[in-house]
């Protein structure tokens, strides 16, 4: 959802998941809302950036971040950023009422990131 008013523009995610609300000049933002994939018990899959590092805020709820070869956890508070250097591998989980702001270059997308799926078998495949 986005609403424009002169010299302001106001936008939400309502939906589960990631989507990208605003892009511009080389840069995104996007929320990450809660989703069945997202929780602790389903983390099978981790990305790693190749060329950029990637930013996360807690907006609400609480969520935690598994960072690195050996997955460590990182709970997340609300008003710290997160910044997942360039190449490490990591995931997000969140609880039901959690949303997550992530902010990334423009250009970060499959052909730039690895996938880990299963903690085993790396996939570049992003689908799924």
């Amino acid at each position: 959802m986005s609403a424009k008013m002169t010299g302001i523009e106001i936008s939400a995610f309502e939906g589960k998941g990631y989507t990208r609300v605003h892009g511009f000049n080389g840069w995104c933002v996007a929320l990450i809302n809660y989703a069945d994939h997202l929780q602790t018990a389903h983390v099978s899959r981790l990305e790693r950036h190749l060329l950029t590092d990637e930013v996360f805020l807690l907006l609400s709820g609480q969520a935690s971040l598994f960072v690195g070869d050996e997955l460590r956890e990182i709970p997340m508070e609300t008003g710290k950023l997160y910044i997942v250097k360039k190449g490490a591998w990591h995931t997000v989980t969140l609880s039901e009422d959690a949303c997550v702001a992530v902010v990334e270059n423009d250009g970060t997308g499959p052909e730039n990131t690895q996938y880990y799926l299963d903690r085993g078998e790396a996939d570049e495949d992003r689908s799924g």
